[in-house]
Protein backbone atom coordinates (compact mmCIF):
# COMPACT_ATOMS: atom_id res chain seq x y z
CA UNK A 1 0.00 0.00 0.00
CA UNK A 2 1.20 3.48 -0.90
CA UNK A 3 0.58 6.58 1.21
CA UNK A 4 0.05 10.30 0.56
CA UNK A 5 0.07 13.51 2.54
CA UNK A 6 -3.36 14.95 3.35
CA UNK A 7 -3.17 18.52 2.07
CA UNK A 8 -0.78 20.57 4.16
CA UNK A 9 -1.66 18.82 7.42
CA UNK A 10 1.32 16.48 7.66
CA UNK A 11 -1.11 13.58 8.12
CA UNK A 12 -0.22 10.49 6.08
CA UNK A 13 -3.12 8.53 4.57
CA UNK A 14 -3.27 5.30 2.59
CA UNK A 15 -3.97 5.72 -1.14
CA UNK A 16 -6.93 3.40 -0.64
CA UNK A 17 -9.59 4.71 1.76
CA UNK A 18 -12.09 2.33 3.35
CA UNK A 19 -15.63 3.56 2.74
CA UNK A 20 -18.20 2.46 5.28
CA UNK A 21 -21.65 3.67 4.29
CA UNK A 22 -23.17 0.18 3.88
CA UNK A 23 -22.45 -0.76 7.48
CA UNK A 24 -25.74 -0.81 9.33
CA UNK A 25 -27.85 -1.33 6.20
CA UNK A 26 -26.35 -3.90 3.81
CA UNK A 27 -23.69 -5.02 6.30
CA UNK A 28 -24.04 -6.16 9.90
CA UNK A 29 -21.79 -5.08 12.76
CA UNK A 30 -19.90 -8.39 12.55
CA UNK A 31 -19.33 -7.92 8.83
CA UNK A 32 -18.17 -4.35 9.40
CA UNK A 33 -15.66 -5.56 11.99
CA UNK A 34 -14.39 -8.20 9.57
CA UNK A 35 -13.86 -5.54 6.90
CA UNK A 36 -11.98 -3.30 9.33
CA UNK A 37 -9.74 -6.13 10.49
CA UNK A 38 -8.86 -7.10 6.93
CA UNK A 39 -8.39 -3.55 5.63
CA UNK A 40 -5.97 -2.67 8.40
CA UNK A 41 -4.01 -5.87 7.76
CA UNK A 42 -3.66 -4.75 4.13
CA UNK A 43 -2.34 -1.33 5.13
CA UNK A 44 -5.58 0.59 4.55
CA UNK A 45 -5.25 3.05 7.42
CA UNK A 46 -7.60 5.77 6.15
CA UNK A 47 -11.33 5.22 6.79
CA UNK A 48 -14.29 7.43 5.90
CA UNK A 49 -17.71 7.66 7.53
CA UNK A 50 -20.41 10.26 8.27
CA UNK A 51 -23.00 11.08 10.90
CA UNK A 52 -25.71 10.36 8.30
CA UNK A 53 -24.62 6.77 7.52
CA UNK A 54 -25.77 4.09 6.91
CA UNK A 55 -26.85 5.02 3.39
CA UNK A 56 -29.47 5.47 2.06
CA UNK A 57 -30.31 7.72 5.02
CA UNK A 58 -33.17 6.71 7.29
CA UNK A 59 -34.08 7.53 10.90
CA UNK A 60 -33.63 3.85 11.78
CA UNK A 61 -30.08 3.47 10.45
CA UNK A 62 -28.65 6.96 11.11
CA UNK A 63 -25.48 6.74 13.16
CA UNK A 64 -25.20 2.96 12.92
CA UNK A 65 -22.02 3.08 10.84
CA UNK A 66 -20.21 5.26 13.36
CA UNK A 67 -21.43 2.98 16.18
CA UNK A 68 -20.00 -0.08 14.40
CA UNK A 69 -16.65 1.68 14.05
CA UNK A 70 -16.82 2.67 17.71
CA UNK A 71 -17.36 -0.89 18.90
CA UNK A 72 -14.43 -1.98 16.72
CA UNK A 73 -12.20 0.66 18.31
CA UNK A 74 -13.29 -0.51 21.77
CA UNK A 75 -12.72 -4.17 20.91
CA UNK A 76 -9.43 -3.83 19.06
CA UNK A 77 -7.75 -0.97 20.90
CA UNK A 78 -6.36 0.19 17.54
CA UNK A 79 -7.79 3.71 17.30
CA UNK A 80 -4.23 5.06 16.94
CA UNK A 81 -3.64 2.91 13.83
CA UNK A 82 -6.43 4.60 11.86
CA UNK A 83 -6.81 8.02 10.24
CA UNK A 84 -10.54 8.51 10.64
CA UNK A 85 -12.70 10.86 8.59
CA UNK A 86 -16.32 11.73 9.29
CA UNK A 87 -18.78 14.35 8.07
CA UNK A 88 -21.46 16.75 9.23
CA UNK A 89 -24.58 16.98 7.06
CA UNK A 90 -25.28 20.09 5.02
CA UNK A 91 -28.60 21.80 4.37
CA UNK A 92 -31.37 19.20 4.09
CA UNK A 93 -34.92 18.44 5.27
CA UNK A 94 -33.69 15.47 7.30
CA UNK A 95 -35.12 16.10 10.74
CA UNK A 96 -33.84 13.02 12.54
CA UNK A 97 -30.16 13.97 12.85
CA UNK A 98 -30.72 16.72 15.42
CA UNK A 99 -32.14 16.28 18.91
CA UNK A 100 -34.74 19.03 18.46
CA UNK A 101 -35.92 17.72 15.07
CA UNK A 102 -34.52 20.67 13.12
CA UNK A 103 -33.67 20.29 9.44
CA UNK A 104 -29.90 19.99 9.07
CA UNK A 105 -27.82 23.14 8.59
CA UNK A 106 -24.18 24.02 9.23
CA UNK A 107 -24.75 26.50 12.02
CA UNK A 108 -22.38 26.60 14.98
CA UNK A 109 -24.97 24.94 17.21
CA UNK A 110 -25.55 22.10 14.75
CA UNK A 111 -21.85 21.56 14.08
CA UNK A 112 -21.23 21.43 17.83
CA UNK A 113 -24.02 18.90 18.30
CA UNK A 114 -22.87 16.79 15.36
CA UNK A 115 -19.24 16.64 16.50
CA UNK A 116 -20.15 15.60 20.02
CA UNK A 117 -22.61 12.96 18.83
CA UNK A 118 -20.12 11.47 16.37
CA UNK A 119 -17.38 11.30 18.99
CA UNK A 120 -19.74 9.47 21.33
CA UNK A 121 -20.81 6.94 18.70
CA UNK A 122 -17.23 6.44 17.53
CA UNK A 123 -15.98 5.95 21.11
CA UNK A 124 -13.05 8.28 20.49
CA UNK A 125 -12.05 11.75 21.63
CA UNK A 126 -10.91 13.03 18.23
CA UNK A 127 -11.67 12.83 14.51
CA UNK A 128 -8.70 13.15 12.17
CA UNK A 129 -10.56 14.71 9.23
CA UNK A 130 -13.95 16.37 9.69
CA UNK A 131 -15.75 17.20 6.47
CA UNK A 132 -18.75 19.28 5.44
CA UNK A 133 -20.80 16.55 3.73
CA UNK A 134 -22.39 19.01 1.30
CA UNK A 135 -22.80 22.80 1.40
CA UNK A 136 -25.14 24.84 3.54
CA UNK A 137 -25.70 26.87 0.38
CA UNK A 138 -28.65 25.63 -1.69
CA UNK A 139 -26.52 24.71 -4.69
CA UNK A 140 -27.27 21.87 -7.10
CA UNK A 141 -24.66 19.23 -6.35
CA UNK A 142 -25.94 15.67 -6.82
CA UNK A 143 -26.12 14.45 -10.40
CA UNK A 144 -26.74 17.78 -12.07
CA UNK A 145 -24.87 20.08 -14.43
CA UNK A 146 -27.18 23.09 -14.70
CA UNK A 147 -26.77 26.13 -12.46
CA UNK A 148 -29.26 26.68 -9.65
CA UNK A 149 -29.34 30.15 -8.17
CA UNK A 150 -29.67 30.55 -4.41
CA UNK A 151 -30.35 33.42 -2.06
CA UNK A 152 -28.54 34.84 0.97
CA UNK A 153 -30.05 32.37 3.44
CA UNK A 154 -26.97 30.30 4.21
CA UNK A 155 -24.25 30.15 6.81
CA UNK A 156 -21.25 32.26 5.85
CA UNK A 157 -17.86 30.72 5.15
CA UNK A 158 -16.30 32.57 8.09
CA UNK A 159 -19.01 31.40 10.50
CA UNK A 160 -18.60 27.77 9.47
CA UNK A 161 -14.80 27.87 9.72
CA UNK A 162 -14.99 29.63 13.09
CA UNK A 163 -17.28 26.91 14.43
CA UNK A 164 -14.88 24.22 13.21
CA UNK A 165 -11.89 26.14 14.58
CA UNK A 166 -13.22 25.81 18.12
CA UNK A 167 -13.12 22.02 17.79
CA UNK A 168 -9.67 22.07 16.22
CA UNK A 169 -8.34 24.15 19.12
CA UNK A 170 -10.01 21.80 21.61
CA UNK A 171 -8.35 18.78 19.96
CA UNK A 172 -11.59 17.17 18.84
CA UNK A 173 -10.73 17.66 15.15
CA UNK A 174 -7.27 17.49 13.56
CA UNK A 175 -8.09 18.71 10.05
CA UNK A 176 -11.08 19.80 7.97
CA UNK A 177 -12.35 19.03 4.50
CA UNK A 178 -15.30 19.63 2.20
CA UNK A 179 -17.44 17.30 0.12
CA UNK A 180 -19.77 17.74 -2.85
CA UNK A 181 -18.34 21.24 -3.18
CA UNK A 182 -17.92 23.64 -6.09
CA UNK A 183 -14.83 25.55 -7.28
CA UNK A 184 -16.31 28.75 -5.85
CA UNK A 185 -16.93 27.11 -2.49
CA UNK A 186 -13.42 25.69 -2.21
CA UNK A 187 -11.77 28.99 -3.12
CA UNK A 188 -13.96 30.98 -0.71
CA UNK A 189 -13.11 28.64 2.16
CA UNK A 190 -9.41 28.94 1.29
CA UNK A 191 -9.54 32.72 1.02
CA UNK A 192 -11.31 33.11 4.35
CA UNK A 193 -9.05 30.67 6.17
CA UNK A 194 -5.88 32.26 4.79
CA UNK A 195 -7.09 35.79 5.58
CA UNK A 196 -8.31 35.07 9.10
CA UNK A 197 -6.00 32.27 10.20
CA UNK A 198 -8.82 29.75 10.44
CA UNK A 199 -8.51 26.00 9.67
CA UNK A 200 -7.56 25.35 6.05
CA UNK A 201 -9.45 22.89 3.87
CA UNK A 202 -7.18 19.88 3.32
CA UNK A 203 -9.36 17.75 1.05
CA UNK A 204 -12.44 17.60 -1.11
CA UNK A 205 -14.61 14.50 -1.42
CA UNK A 206 -16.54 14.61 -4.70
CA UNK A 207 -17.88 11.98 -7.06
CA UNK A 208 -15.24 11.07 -9.63
CA UNK A 209 -14.91 8.08 -11.94
CA UNK A 210 -14.37 6.98 -15.52
CA UNK A 211 -17.94 8.09 -16.32
CA UNK A 212 -17.83 11.33 -14.30
CA UNK A 213 -14.69 13.42 -14.79
CA UNK A 214 -16.41 16.77 -14.20
CA UNK A 215 -13.99 17.41 -11.32
CA UNK A 216 -11.24 17.95 -13.88
CA UNK A 217 -12.92 21.03 -15.39
CA UNK A 218 -12.25 23.43 -12.54
CA UNK A 219 -11.53 21.73 -9.25
CA UNK A 220 -8.49 19.72 -10.33
CA UNK A 221 -6.40 22.84 -10.95
CA UNK A 222 -7.44 24.28 -7.60
CA UNK A 223 -6.59 21.03 -5.85
CA UNK A 224 -3.10 20.83 -7.33
CA UNK A 225 -2.22 24.50 -6.88
CA UNK A 226 -3.71 24.82 -3.39
CA UNK A 227 -2.84 21.39 -1.97
CA UNK A 228 -6.45 20.32 -1.56
CA UNK A 229 -6.45 16.60 -2.35
CA UNK A 230 -9.37 14.83 -3.98
CA UNK A 231 -10.90 11.88 -2.14
CA UNK A 232 -13.04 10.49 -4.96
CA UNK A 233 -16.20 8.72 -3.94
CA UNK A 234 -18.18 6.35 -6.17
CA UNK A 235 -15.07 5.48 -8.23
CA UNK A 236 -16.98 2.41 -9.39
CA UNK A 237 -20.10 4.50 -10.12
CA UNK A 238 -21.83 2.69 -7.23
CA UNK A 239 -20.79 -0.63 -8.73
CA UNK A 240 -21.97 0.11 -12.28
CA UNK A 241 -18.41 0.11 -13.64
CA UNK A 242 -18.02 -3.53 -12.63
CA UNK A 243 -20.56 -4.29 -15.35
CA UNK A 244 -22.94 -6.07 -13.00
CA UNK A 245 -25.95 -3.93 -14.00
CA UNK A 246 -25.48 -4.11 -17.78
CA UNK A 247 -28.42 -5.23 -19.90
CA UNK A 248 -30.82 -4.48 -17.07
CA UNK A 249 -29.36 -6.99 -14.64
CA UNK A 250 -30.37 -6.58 -10.99
CA UNK A 251 -28.18 -8.89 -8.86
CA UNK A 252 -29.64 -10.01 -5.55
CA UNK A 253 -28.48 -7.84 -2.66
CA UNK A 254 -26.95 -5.11 -4.87
CA UNK A 255 -27.64 -1.45 -4.08
CA UNK A 256 -29.58 -0.78 -7.25
CA UNK A 257 -31.72 -3.85 -6.62
CA UNK A 258 -32.38 -2.92 -3.00
CA UNK A 259 -32.83 0.83 -3.16
CA UNK A 260 -33.38 1.93 -6.77
CA UNK A 261 -31.29 5.05 -6.13
CA UNK A 262 -28.80 4.91 -9.02
CA UNK A 263 -30.47 7.19 -11.56
CA UNK A 264 -27.25 9.21 -11.64
CA UNK A 265 -25.66 6.29 -13.50
CA UNK A 266 -28.59 5.52 -15.81
CA UNK A 267 -28.61 8.63 -17.99
CA UNK A 268 -28.33 8.82 -21.78
CA UNK A 269 -25.19 7.11 -23.04
CA UNK A 270 -24.29 5.73 -19.63
CA UNK A 271 -24.72 2.05 -20.47
CA UNK A 272 -22.71 2.35 -23.68
CA UNK A 273 -19.90 4.14 -21.85
CA UNK A 274 -19.86 1.64 -18.99
CA UNK A 275 -19.77 -1.26 -21.42
CA UNK A 276 -16.82 0.28 -23.25
CA UNK A 277 -14.77 0.42 -20.05
CA UNK A 278 -15.76 -3.12 -19.06
CA UNK A 279 -14.66 -4.27 -22.52
CA UNK A 280 -11.38 -2.36 -22.21
CA UNK A 281 -10.64 -4.12 -18.91
CA UNK A 282 -11.30 -7.49 -20.57
CA UNK A 283 -8.93 -6.61 -23.41
CA UNK A 284 -6.18 -6.05 -20.84
CA UNK A 285 -7.04 -9.12 -18.79
CA UNK A 286 -7.99 -7.24 -15.63
CA UNK A 287 -11.08 -6.94 -13.49
CA UNK A 288 -13.27 -3.93 -14.45
CA UNK A 289 -13.01 -2.76 -10.84
CA UNK A 290 -9.21 -2.71 -11.13
CA UNK A 291 -9.40 -0.48 -14.21
CA UNK A 292 -11.82 1.94 -12.59
CA UNK A 293 -10.05 2.18 -9.23
CA UNK A 294 -6.53 2.40 -10.60
CA UNK A 295 -7.66 5.13 -13.01
CA UNK A 296 -8.60 7.26 -10.00
CA UNK A 297 -5.49 6.32 -8.06
CA UNK A 298 -3.26 7.35 -10.97
CA UNK A 299 -4.58 10.94 -11.15
CA UNK A 300 -2.09 13.54 -9.89
CA UNK A 301 -4.79 15.44 -7.98
CA UNK A 302 -6.05 12.39 -6.03
CA UNK A 303 -4.89 11.85 -2.46
CA UNK A 304 -6.89 8.70 -1.65
CA UNK A 305 -9.67 6.82 -3.44
CA UNK A 306 -12.66 5.71 -1.39
CA UNK A 307 -13.75 2.12 -1.93
CA UNK A 308 -16.90 0.43 -0.69
CA UNK A 309 -17.70 -3.27 -0.49
CA UNK A 310 -20.48 -5.41 0.88
CA UNK A 311 -18.60 -8.71 0.63
CA UNK A 312 -15.08 -9.75 1.52
CA UNK A 313 -14.51 -10.86 -2.08
CA UNK A 314 -15.33 -7.35 -3.29
CA UNK A 315 -13.11 -5.82 -0.63
CA UNK A 316 -10.18 -8.01 -1.63
CA UNK A 317 -10.58 -7.15 -5.32
CA UNK A 318 -10.82 -3.43 -4.52
CA UNK A 319 -7.71 -3.33 -2.37
CA UNK A 320 -5.77 -5.49 -4.83
CA UNK A 321 -6.47 -2.88 -7.53
CA UNK A 322 -4.09 -0.43 -5.90
CA UNK A 323 -1.16 -2.77 -6.61
CA UNK A 324 -1.84 -2.69 -10.35
CA UNK A 325 0.58 -0.68 -12.51
CA UNK A 326 -1.13 1.92 -14.69
CA UNK A 327 0.39 2.16 -18.18
CA UNK A 328 0.58 4.85 -20.88
CA UNK A 329 -1.33 2.44 -23.13
CA UNK A 330 -4.24 2.34 -20.69
CA UNK A 331 -4.13 6.10 -20.27
CA UNK A 332 -4.43 6.59 -24.04
CA UNK A 333 -7.26 4.08 -24.33
CA UNK A 334 -9.23 5.58 -21.45
CA UNK A 335 -8.88 9.10 -22.83
CA UNK A 336 -10.09 7.93 -26.25
CA UNK A 337 -13.23 6.42 -24.71
CA UNK A 338 -13.77 9.58 -22.67
CA UNK A 339 -13.66 11.73 -25.81
CA UNK A 340 -16.31 9.50 -27.41
CA UNK A 341 -18.70 9.71 -24.45
CA UNK A 342 -17.62 12.41 -21.99
CA UNK A 343 -19.21 12.38 -18.53
CA UNK A 344 -22.47 10.52 -19.12
CA UNK A 345 -22.99 10.28 -15.34
CA UNK A 346 -22.29 13.75 -13.83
Amino acid sequence: MQYSQLGRTGISVSRCCLGTMTWGSQNSEAEAHEQMDYALERGVTFWDTAEMYASPPTPETQGSTERHIGTWFARSGKRDKVVLASKVAGRSPMSWLRADGSPTRQTKAQIDEAVEASLKRLQTDYIDLYQLHWPDRAVRIFGGMTFQAYGPDHEGFEAILTALDAHVKAGRIRAIGVSNETPYGVMKFLEVSDRLGLPRVASIQNAYSLVNRVYEYGLAEIGVQEDVGLLPYSPLAQGALTGKYLDGALPAGARKTLYNRMQRYDGPGSQEAIRSYVDLAAQHGIDPATLALKFCDSRPFVTSTIIGATSMAQLTTDIDAFDYVWTPELEKAVDALHVERPNPCP
